[in-house]
């Protein structure tokens, strides 16, 4: 197992199976960030506020795809939801999700 398959895990593959089960796509970046520019259906919750907002994710009742600026943020936010038995992936960077997204 390579260096990035043990950070970021195999996700990439899974964004579509996700994308099927209709999941949500969380973006774990600053609001700066997210002003910026950001993925249109995308749920916000900045990374140093997902562990209080675990609940706002818990009522979606759905499949999450986290994602951040480098897939760094969004491996962290995955484990977070992960440990609060929410079906959740590493969608990696934006601009790299939304090359999966079509």
């Amino acid at each position: 197992m390579g260096i990035l398959s043990a950070l970021f895990g195999k996700s990439g593959n899974k964004v579509a199976e996700y994308l099927d089960k209709d999941a949500v796509l969380l973006d774990v970046r600053s609001h700066g960030e997210y002003q910026s520019g950001h993925i249109k259906s995308a749920v916000h919750i900045p990374l140093p506020e997902l562990k209080n907002r675990i609940k706002e994710i818990e009522k979606l009742n759905k499949p999450v795809i986290a994602y951040c600026a480098s897939g760094m943020r969004s491996g962290s936010a995955t484990n977070i939801l992960k440990s609060n038995g929410i079906d959740a992936i590493n969608g990696g960077g934006m601009n790299s999700l939304q090359g999966k997204l079509g």
